[in-house]
C-alpha cells in the first residue's frame, strides 16, 4: 500500500514537471517558426489626447501606468514617456478627465535590410482586451476607444481588427478588442559572461 502510494505520487509530480515544461517549449518553436526576420526602423512619435472618462474614473498616475504598458505591448521602444496632468482632484485622485502626452518611438518596416540604423523585427500578434494583457480591465473600453487613432496611426499593424462597443455608465463584458500583428523588435542576444 505505501509502495503504491509513493509511485502514484511520484507519476503525478513527473506528470505535473511534464506538463508544466510545455509551454517553454512551446515558446521556443513559436520563436523559431514565428515568420520571417524584417528590418525595421524607429520612428519618433508625440501626440496628445484629451481622456475623459464618463463610466471609468483614471487617477493621473494610473492613466500614465496603463497607457505605458499599452503602448510597449504594442511594440513602442522601453523609453516611452507618458505624461498626465490636468487631474482635477490631485496627480493620485480618481478624475474623469485628463490631458496626456506621449512621446515615443514605435518601428516602421525597413526600406533597406542592411541600414546602419535598423532592427531586427518580427510580425508577431498581438491582442488587447479585457482579460489580455493582465493590466486591462472590463472598465477600460472608453480609453482604448479614445486611442484608436494614435495606436492605429503611430503603430505597424497589419490586419488590424479595433473595436469598441463602450455604453456610458455600463461596463460590459468583452466591450474593446484590438486584434492586429505588430512589428515587434526581436529580442537582442545577451552578452556572453566572462
Amino acid at each position: 500500500m505505501q509502495r503504491s502510494k509513493r509511485n502514484w505520487t511520484l507519476a503525478a509530480m513527473a506528470a505535473f514537471l511534464a506538463f508544466a515544461a510545455l509551454p517553454a517549449a512551446r515558446a521556443a518553436d513559436n520563436s523559431l517558426a514565428g515568420g520571417p526576420v524584417v528590418a525595421g526602423t524607429w520612428q519618433h512619435h508625440q501626440a496628445r489626447f484629451t481622456y475623459y472618462g464618463i463610466t471609468s474614473l483614471y487617477s493621473c498616475s494610473g492613466l500614465e501606468n496603463n497607457i505605458r504598458q499599452l503602448l510597449k505591448h504594442l511594440g513602442a521602444r522601453k523609453d516611452v514617456t507618458v505624461q498626465a496632468s490636468g487631474c482635477p482632484r490631485g496627480y493620485d485622485a480618481p478624475s474623469r478627465n485628463a490631458i496626456v502626452d506621449l512621446d515615443f518611438y514605435s518601428l516602421s518596416p525597413g526600406a533597406d535590410a542592411n541600414g546602419a540604423n535598423n532592427v531586427q523585427a518580427r510580425w508577431t500578434p498581438v491582442l488587447v482586451n479585457a482579460h489580455h494583457p493582465y493590466f486591462m480591465g472590463n472598465g477600460d473600453c472608453e480609453l482604448i476607444d479614445e486611442m484608436k487613432d494614435i495606436l492605429s496611426k503611430n503603430f505597424s499593424l497589419r490586419d488590424l481588427s479595433y473595436r469598441t462597443d463602450c455604453t456610458p455608465h455600463e461596463v460590459n463584458i468583452d466591450d474593446f478588442s484590438i486584434k492586429a500583428e505588430a512589428l515587434m523588435p526581436l529580442p537582442t542576444p545577451m552578452a556572453a559572461s566572462g
